[in-house]
């Protein structure tokens, strides 16, 4: 079914955008004004870029954490320790209807994630500084927030709706591009220097704008998994270790293709945040309750 959502939203894209600029009358006015540019092979290469990127980032995300975090994947537990995080996962895992994941421990203050393209082959990695801040209690809630993110298919999801907004931002960029150069610059042949610079400048820009999008969905997956890992470990387990963490205010961020871009911030910074502030989430799990 994700497959069949990733795919069939991809067409569907490409068809919807293809219809309204022909009842809008786009394709006519680009004409009109000297614009030789043909809206289907460009919405075709914009899907292709756009979907590209994150299809191969979904693939390579297990790598790319093992190398950029420093994971040390436990295949033989050294220690009581990672025998207890071993089995927990495991049992977390069977009740989720997943399959075991790879388990990890890195160095850094208190953080955890989850990765990987198949939510029967995944990663979920914990710090160091989780291991050592926490309970089991509270690192069992962790986990089942992790747990719950790779049971809810969150990464092909989020791989989605960043193919999408990458779509979007590629194609209209590039029609920013041709409008600069042939009707305001005025250029009859090939690309300029105009549609060079204009579709560069345009592209941040989209970016920059599609990224809320990507985080709003982001925030709201948070409070999802959440809930999750309040059913798989308990729900004050999970409010303990949301406060845990909200003691220790500011959390390291993990880089920007593992999670966060800010826990709290003003207004504009709350827009490109991947989690909701800590308050809020514990105060949707009270509520809930």
């Amino acid at each position: 079914m994700r497959l069949l959502l990733f795919f069939g939203t991809n067409i569907a894209i490409l068809v919807v955008i293809s219809v309204v600029f022909r009842l809008l009358g786009i394709d006519n006015l680009l004409a009109a004004n000297g614009v030789d540019l043909n809206l289907n092979a460009l919405l075709i290469y914009s899907a292709i870029i756009g979907f590209s990127g994150s299809i191969i980032s979904l693939f390579m995300s297990k790598f790319m954490a093992k190398r950029s975090m420093g994971v040390q994947v436990i295949e033989q537990p050294a220690n009581s320790t990672e025998q207890w995080l071993v089995d927990t996962v495991a049992r977390l895992a069977q009740k989720a209807g997943i399959g075991m994941p790879e388990v990890g421990i890195f160095q850094g203050p208190p953080n955890a994630f989850a990765t990987g393209w198949n939510r029967d082959s995944a990663l979920v990695a914990v710090s160091t500084g989780l291991l050592q801040d926490m309970n089991q209690d509270e690192i069992e809630a962790v986990l089942g927030h992790e747990i719950s993110h790779v049971a809810n298919g969150d990464m092909v999801t989020m791989t989605l709706i960043q193919g999408v907004v990458n779509t979007f931002v590629v194609f209209l960029s590039r029609i920013v591009g041709h409008i600069v150069d042939r009707v305001i610059l005025k250029n009859e042949r090939g690309h300029g220097i105009g549609f060079f610079l204009a579709s560069m400048v345009a592209q941040v820009v989209l970016g920059i704008l599609a990224s809320m999008i990507v985080m709003w969905f982001s925030r709201w997956r948070e409070y999802r998994a959440d809930a999750g890992g309040a059913a798989l470990a308990g729900r004050q387990k999970m409010i303990a270790a949301l406060q845990r963490l909200q003691q220790g205010h500011a959390v390291e961020p993990l880089p920007d293709e593992m999670a966060a871009f800010g826990i709290t911030g003003g207004r504009v910074a709350a827009l490109f945040a991947s989690h909701p502030p800590l308050e809020d989430r514990i105060a949707a799990l009270r509520q809930a309750a």
